[in-house]
C-alpha cells in the first residue's frame, strides 16, 4: 500500500537502538523523518538522543590531544629526511615520480 512505509511508527528500543545512525546521518531519509516524528512526541527518548548529542561533543571538544610544537617540527624534519634519503636508497632516482 502507498504510504505504508512512511506511516510506519517507531517505538522507543528502535528509535534508541538507531541513535548514532541517527546523528550521524547514516540512514535513508525517511527513516530520519519517522524517528524525527518519534522524537517530537516522546520526551524520554528525545531527552537520551539529546544526552547522547551532549556526549559527543563534549569527546569532540576535549579529547583532542594535543601535540606540542617541537614535536610536531621533529616528526617533519624526520618524514623529510626519510623521504629524501628512503628515495635514493631504494634505488629511485631523486624527482622521479611513481
Amino acid at each position: 500500500m502507498k504510504g505504508e512505509k512512511d506511516d510506519r511508527r517507531i517505538n522507543c528500543r528502535e528509535a534508541l537502538h538507531r541513535v548514532y545512525d541517527f546523528l550521524d546521518g547514516e540512514m535513508t531519509p525517511e527513516r530520519r523523518d519517522q524517528i524525527a516524528r518519534h522524537l517530537d512526541k516522546c520526551a524520554p527518548c528525545l531527552k537520551a538522543f539529546g544526552f547522547e548529542t551532549e556526549i559527543r561533543r563534549l569527546v569532540a571538544d576535549r579529547c583532542r590531544d594535543k601535540v606540542p610544537e617541537e614535536l610536531r617540527t621533529r616528526i617533519a624534519a624526520v618524514i623529510d629526511h626519510e623521504h629524501k634519503n628512503g628515495d635514493s636508497a631504494h634505488g629511485v632516482a631523486k624527482g622521479a615520480e611513481h
